[in-house]
């Protein structure tokens, strides 16, 4: 392949993606058990969410916020809700605490959940550029925080989260909700798509995937800490495709665009090799290696350059390299290297298709 250049469409159009993981401390934040949330614990979940919620309206990511609280630590969290620097949509944060919430107030019918809830919208609202995308901290975003972050899921969660509520189920049903503030996602929701297909890598004519973040200016592919160079990126771009592929009545831009992107996830899918983490993890036996094994299923890098589409992996010292073997053990066993993602969207694609009438590929 060639070196890329960002030529793109224009348009719009309309609505999930793979959410990303929570912390395992957080996994209750992800309930959807309609009986758990009448319990005094959910209540006092919520509370804390409350507590944790900074005046911008948004969450800080990788805090746990389940531990119940000491009061020194509520009396600090209080002071502490006037921070405007850590706020963010990283590591699912935001979307994650909002979801909790308006099953909470569906449960209770506590107005201070639905504030909150509230609050935190108006936070998502306030953080899209007028292109669509959306910084990974917000507000004063500072070095590659300004980009626009696919990583992590972050814009396509904060997508899915608006498409959940524009469609009025459970828990976005009701009163939860605004009519006025529901105009506005939409509005938001078909500018975060179009900024989608302007952001997607174009090479000789074919649209292909995505990189983690992305210029907000060029809207050229972005690089972020030292180990996430400009290139593809398999691991985002899989929960972007799902996304357009749930949008009704897909116009011919979107539909190049998912094709585009399969085509380029057929090509360059990794066979005959199995990812095996070995040992106990947190241990100094504890090691993530590829193995040969021709029964297992596809794999994809989660990153391939942008000059000869070949998968690397990075170490913090910003050079990329050909094996796993080659990096040192604390990127080698604290990154997602290695996904198959793209593999889970395939039987989708063949709905999609038969669906939308197009071409086999």
């Amino acid at each position: 392949m060639k070196p890329i250049s960002c030529i793109l469409m224009a348009g719009w159009l309309l609505f999930t993606a793979s959410p990303a993981t929570a912390a395992p401390k957080n996994k209750i934040l992800r309930e959807t058990d309609k009986e758990f949330f009448t319990t005094e614990e959910a209540r006092r979940i919520g509370d804390q969410l409350l507590l944790y919620q900074r005046v911008t309206g948004g969450w800080a990511k990788n805090i746990d916020m389940v531990r119940p609280l000491l009061q020194e630590e509520i009396d600090s969290l209080i002071i502490e809700k006037q921070r405007r620097d850590d706020s963010t949509i990283d590591n699912n944060a935001t979307v994650m605490q909002m979801s909790y919430l308006a099953r909470l107030y569906q449960a209770t019918d506590d107005s201070r959940y639905k504030e909150s809830f509230s609050k935190g919208l108006d936070y998502l609202l306030s953080g899209q550029y007028e292109n669509g995308g959306w910084p990974q901290f917000w507000p004063g975003p500072t070095g590659y925080q300004v980009h626009i972050t696919f990583n992590d899921y972050a814009i396509t969660n904060t997508l899915n989260l608006f498409n959940d509520i524009l469609s009025g189920e459970y828990p976005y049903n009701g009163s939860l909700v605004e009519a006025t503030t529901a105009e506005k996602l939409k509005t938001s929701f078909a500018k975060g798509i179009e900024c989608i297909l302007l952001t997607q890598i174009v090479v000789d004519g074919k649209p292909t995937v995505w990189c983690q973040q992305h210029d907000r200016e060029t809207y050229l592919p972005a690089g972020a800490r030292t180990y996430e160079l400009p290139s593809f990126c398999s691991q985002e771009s899989a929960a972007i495709v799902k996304l357009l592929m749930n949008l009704p009545s897909p116009d011919e831009r979107i539909k190049a665009s998912v094709n585009g992107a399969m085509e380029w996830f057929a090509a360059n899918k990794l066979t005959g090799l199995r990812l095996e983490r070995r040992g106990t993890h947190g241990t100094d036996d504890y090691n993530t290696v590829l193995v040969e094994d021709p029964e297992a299923g596809p794999l994809w890098a989660r990153f391939y350059d942008l000059e000869k589409c070949e998968p690397y992996v990075c170490d913090r010292d910003g050079i990329p390299r050909k094996s796993l073997e080659e990096i040192g053990r604390e990127r080698r066993n604290g990154y997602s290297w290695y996904n198959s993602y793209p593999a889970e969207l395939e039987p989708l694609y063949e709905e999609w298709k038969e669906k939308n009438q197009n071409d086999s590929l």
